[in-house]
């Protein structure tokens, strides 16, 4: 994964080294880091004008989506706003809001007991390669479609196998949909979670994804990892048991390539959550960028 890591680095024209990029043990990254700096010169700063930065983020506000579930929602009170008695003008806010809604991480400890809380979540997982699995056509005939391994298999046929330590984001359209909640959640209102109809992950997709090649994350651009009808949330047990985050409610997914980009995702670290808001941004190559 490393490797992969600094191929991708090199070939975008980024030429920083991220020594956390990758999955092995850090007193390996740390004597590499050591051979590299007595080897090479040092690397050109990062050269912005060859890349195409695209946030995937959903912007927290008063429309956000959250679970059908949660009682509240996003709230910002403002506490301070207007200029001081010294003469300059200061703004602050009270912000409340549940876990997990708009662009958010869930750490393997949402539907893992004992598993990494969001604090606890290594930054290499959340920083590395994109792989997008595109189903969006099949969503669009079938609001309840599941991610299968054909489908996996049918993009490693073309794109070569998904490598190891990726992030992969699975886009299915639905992103247009929001804020609109019926049309996102494709149910009837708050509080109703029998009538959810949003595609993602199906079981046997997450598995090979999980364990046969061992990804980073799981990212998607609805609601969850698992797909709306489910009732057993078997996508997000078996990756909080590998401790494989998702990221969900993602956007922009469209303006990604297959391969070749690169993503950063960082939640808010809260010690002991189960999940957070979370900035997402990938960095695109633009001789790649769709």
């Amino acid at each position: 994964m490393r490797g992969s890591c600094f191929r991708w680095l090199a070939t975008a024209g980024l030429g920083v080294a991220l020594a956390g990029c990758g999955t092995e043990a850090a007193e390996d990254r740390a004597a590499e880091t050591q051979v590299a700096s007595e080897t090479s010169p040092p690397p050109p700063a990062l050269d912005l004008e060859r890349l195409e930065v695209v946030d995937l983020t959903h912007s927290l506000g008063p429309d956000s989506l959250f679970w059908p579930t949660e009682p509240r929602g996003f709230v910002l009170e403002r506490t301070a706003w207007g200029q001081t008695e010294g003469g300059y003008f200061y703004a602050a806010h009270y912000l409340s809001m549940p876990e997990h809604g708009g662009t958010h991480l869930d750490a393997p400890l949402h539907f893992g007991e004992g598993q990494q809380a969001t604090d606890a979540v290594p930054l290499d997982r959340l920083i590395g390669p994109v792989v997008v699995l595109d189903v969006s056509e099949q969503a669009a005939e079938n609001a309840d479609y599941e991610l299968t391994t054909a489908d996996v298999q049918a993009w490693e046929a073309e794109h070569g196998a998904v490598p190891a330590g990726a992030l992969v984001f699975l886009r299915t359209g639905w992103s247009a949909r929001w804020p609109d909640a019926e049309r996102y959640f494709g149910n009837t209102g708050p509080g109703d979670v029998q009538n959810l109809h949003f595609p993602s992950y199906g079981e046997e997709g997450a598995r090979y994804l999980v364990t046969e090649r061992k990804v980073a994350v799981l990212g998607v651009d609805t609601a969850s990892i698992d797909y709306g009808q489910s009732r057993d949330f078997v996508v997000h047990r078996l990756a909080a048991m590998a401790n494989v985050p998702g990221l969900e409610n993602l956007t922009h997914l469209d303006r990604l390539p297959a391969t070749g980009a690169f993503a950063v995702a960082l939640p808010v670290k809260i010690a002991g959550g189960s999940g957070g808001p979370a900035r997402v941004a990938a960095l695109v190559p633009r001789a790649t960028a769709p």
